[in-house]
């Protein structure tokens, strides 16, 4: 028996994001009751979201570099410590600055659950199971997404204040250190709870199948941006990231500007993009692992499952511009995110299909600052070309699906473990 302790760990991850996205939704939320209470603007709103964003986007690379350091196990207990901390900070926050500084330290510290879980992943499954994994853990933003309205304004009306919900809600993730430390005592080499036949499973599954190899290669930070194929990783992150912020950031603002809609029927409405959302996060990881297993090579999987997700966006996002009513537009929203979780759960194995697990949250890091600050980008962009309606920003994201699609095709070249390059010869995998 292989055993399944693995899908322990990543259910945990996956867990870890869902709060990740309470936490990080909780202002947006409460941000009427905040406003009224010490007299904060939209334009307030709109600076403390891109100091957010900016933040995230450095902290993307330094817990890269932390969780490479450290370990998983110890850098997702920094990571969600220090996040869930300044959580808490947000109740004795008197204003746009030390919103803002609360607001920041969030930003890095929420940014390390994305490179710790894809080097958990990395760590934890055979190639085959990749894309799964890493769907399942992406599921996690998408059902963060779900239940964050709900959860946040449960807590509002039980506790009577936005001070004491942000305090509860950063409780979540300390609660949550309880069963990680428990449970990750180690990788898979050394755990003492995992099974003989589950730790032959996971690292004899380790082998790319078509060239029996483990991605052993690990360098350095400077190599690494070296590699054409590292470039493909970061570029497809820069370009695919700000299709999902759009909807995170601005799917509120476009329900009340494009239909007049008040709090009340943002909520019904607004949750339901993110259901697809989930099950394109499970279809890619299922699709890839379904490939693979019927004989297909990683490279061919990969390139197959983000292309798919690539076009979906894009037909889903054209359509979207001509959407009549709002739940055919909420719908097209769905149809838009289940694509882009089809291509991203790709796109985040590619790291661990390139390089070992010392490297992996270094490249994860680097694309993940890259894409953020395609974020920041997009969020100065929207309000300057959004004026009449939003068809410009759903035409903005097509484009950005099919450079996305086309980073990962023109620069990844063969989808394999890399290897060192003997001095003197041309880029490739050799």
């Amino acid at each position: 028996m292989k055993g399944s302790f693995r899908w322990v760990i990543v259910t945990l991850v996956a867990l870890a994001t869902v709060i990740n996205y309470i936490d990080r939704g909780a202002l947006g939320f409460l941000w009427p009751e905040i406003s009224k209470d010490i007299g904060l603007t939209k334009t307030d709103y709109a600076i403390i979201l891109n100091v957010f964003t900016f933040a995230y986007a450095f902290g993307q690379t330094l817990f890269g570099k932390i969780f490479d350091w450290v370990g998983t196990r110890v850098g997702f207990v920094l990571s969600i410590a220090v996040w869930s901390a300044a959580t808490m900070l947000h109740a004795v926050a008197t204003g746009l600055a030390s919103f803002a500084v609360f607001r920041a330290i969030l930003g890095v510290a929420e940014a390390g659950n994305w490179p710790g879980a894809t080097k958990a992943n990395a760590e934890w499954f055979p190639i085959k199971e990749r894309a799964l994994a890493q769907g399942i853990f992406n599921s996690g933003a998408a059902i963060g997404g779900i239940v964050s309205a709900p959860i946040i304004a449960y807590l509002f009306v039980f506790f009577g204040s936005w001070q004491a919900t942000f305090i509860a809600i950063g409780l979540i993730g300390f609660l949550w250190l309880i069963p990680w430390l428990i449970l990750y005592k180690s990788d898979p080499e050394t755990h003492p709870w995992l099974s003989a036949g589950e730790r032959d499973y996971i690292l004899t599954g380790q082998r790319n199948q078509e060239t029996n190899q483990v991605a052993t290669y690990a360098p350095s930070s400077g190599e690494i941006l070296s590699r054409k194929e590292s470039w493909g990783v970061i570029m497809a992150s820069f370009f695919i990231d700000p299709i999902w912020w759009l909807f995170v950031g601005w799917l509120p603002l476009y329900l009340a500007e494009t239909y007049g809609f008040g709090v009340a029927e943002i909520g019904v409405y607004a949750w339901i993009p993110y259901v697809g959302a989930m099950f394109g996060a499970w279809f890619g990881g299922l699709l890839a692992q379904n490939r693979i297993k019927t004989g297909w090579t990683v490279n061919k999987t990969r390139k197959f499952v983000i292309g798919l997700g690539g076009v979906i966006m894009l037909v889903s996002l054209l359509m979207t511009t001509k959407a009549a009513t709002p739940l055919l537009a909420v719908l097209l929203m769905a149809a838009i995110l289940f694509g882009f979780q089809t291509a991203i759960g790709n796109i985040q194995t590619l790291p661990s299909d390139f390089y070992s697990g010392k490297s992996v949250g270094s490249l994860v890091g680097f694309a993940g600052t890259a894409a953020k600050l395609a974020v920041v980008g997009l969020n100065f962009l929207i309000p300057i070309i959004t004026i009449d309606s939003y068809t410009p920003a759903f035409v903005v994201g097509a484009a950005l699906a099919i450079l996305s699609v086309l980073s990962v095709f023109v620069l990844c070249g063969h989808i394999q473990p890399l290897k060192p390059r003997a001095a003197g010869a041309p880029e490739a995998n050799k």
